[in-house]
């Protein structure tokens, strides 16, 4: 017993993260279908969002009452600063190019986080670079290589695989809702939409990280962040949605996606 105890604790770590991504690309199929159906991308990340406040925030109270360190200009301006680098550029920017590429593509970009960190925290000087290093020479490397694939994957889009389901979804006539929404995708368009996104991730991990050496407590800075991202979202939507018909939501796919989307960060 205690060596198999002992095998779950070192596979937990392994076993969360592979959950974490059948569970993103949940996200993006959901949002797709969501997008797809005439939902507005940035109704359904204030939406989104406002699930994940109601349902942090209670927890963050009962959890971490005594432990919330005291609020000051500083830490304000920096959950500004990550609401804006996360519920709303990142989401924004994702969302954008989801709806203008594939669900496919889409999941396979957000794993070019890591190389666009790295290349955040050189430019920014948070982390240094020494060539002679072989550390270093691998970091570079992988990260060209994985620029590489992502720039790849932008433009060159390949031909569409035709499964039973698409076929019948050809059938149904040139203008049905698949055959346009694929006729209509911009794939470059959507391509710099997920890079934009993938650099607002960038940034917001390096300066989640640095936030959280000095604000403890993990579950009520998550809320705050969310509940700010979610006060800027809904003034871009302001703005930029002048329809009243795009925040009617019912308890539909909409609705389903909207209450999914919240994707933690803060545990990545």
């Amino acid at each position: 017993m205690d060596g198999h105890g002992e095998f779950m604790q070192r596979a937990m770590p392994y076993l969360t993260m592979i959950t974490l991504q059948f569970s993103y690309v949940g996200k993006n199929i959901l949002s797709k279908v969501s997008l797809g159906s005439g939902m507005s991308q940035y109704v359904l990340v204030i939406y989104g969002y406002a699930f994940a406040t109601l349902s942090i925030a209670p927890l963050a109270f009962i959890l971490e009452r005594k432990l919330q360190p005291k609020m000051i200009k500083w830490m304000f301006l920096r959950m500004f600063a990550l609401g804006l680098l996360g519920p709303v550029m990142d989401q924004i920017f994702y969302h954008a190019g989801l709806k203008h590429t594939s669900v496919t593509f889409s999941s396979a970009m957000s794993s070019i986080s890591p190389a666009m960190a790295f290349v955040v925290a050189v430019l920014s000087g948070m982390e240094k670079v020494y060539p002679k290093k072989v550390i270093y020479q691998t970091k570079v490397v992988g990260t060209l290589v994985t620029v590489a694939g992502v720039m790849l994957m932008s433009l060159y889009k390949g031909p569409p695989v035709e499964m039973v389901w698409s076929k019948h979804a050809h059938s149904l006539g040139p203008n049905s809702p698949a055959v346009t929404e694929s006729s209509s995708n911009n794939w470059f368009m959507g391509s710099g939409f997920h890079i934009l996104a993938t650099l607002a991730l960038a940034s917001l991990s390096l300066l989640r990280e640095e936030t959280l050496k000095q604000y403890s407590a993990q579950l009520s800075l998550m809320a705050w962040v969310y509940f700010v991202g979610t006060l800027q979202a809904t003034a871009v939507t302001f703005v930029l949605e002048h329809k009243r018909a795009v925040w009617t939501i019912g308890f539909d796919i909409n609705f389903v996606a909207a209450a999914y989307a919240d994707q933690s960060f803060f545990f990545d």
